[in-house]
């Protein structure tokens, strides 16, 4: 039985290599992305939880882009936040995101992130088409 192709993005986070993940992963006509945290490139946070979900999102997007996809491609989501009240805000970057492509999607509240300052955490699921499998 013949292997698909596997290839990775990779992420700039310490803990890659020894919890052995990547940022996302392609496979086939699939990537899939880990969940993915709020953190600028200097390890910085931003407390508004609006400006988290975009830093989220634009981790995501760069990562799908490493691998060949778009948001178009993106047919699932997920997102975590730490508290009801944050969901509207967070909602709406999603919106900016995937208004268009309206990919399924959950929003689940959590008791806590791995890390106390972040508010919101995401991921996401991309399937290329037949059409737009030979990128990349």
């Amino acid at each position: 039985m013949k292997r698909l192709d596997r290839r990775h993005a990779r992420s700039d986070s310490p803990f890659e290599e020894s919890i052995g993940f990547s940022r996302a992963v392609r496979v086939g006509r699939t990537v899939v992305v880990s969940g993915t945290a709020p953190v600028w490139p200097d390890g910085q946070v931003d407390p508004d939880p609006a400006t988290q979900a975009r830093r989220c999102w634009e981790i995501v997007v760069a990562a799908l882009a490493e691998l060949g996809a778009t948001p178009a491609d993106v047919v699932r989501t997920r997102q975590y936040v730490v508290s009801a009240d944050i969901a509207d805000a967070v909602g709406a970057v999603h919106g900016e995101v995937f208004g268009d492509v309206r990919p399924a999607s959950t929003m689940v509240v959590v008791a806590g992130l791995l890390d106390p300052r972040w508010v919101v955490e995401v991921e996401a699921d991309a399937v290329f088409s037949e059409a737009s499998g030979t990128r990349r």
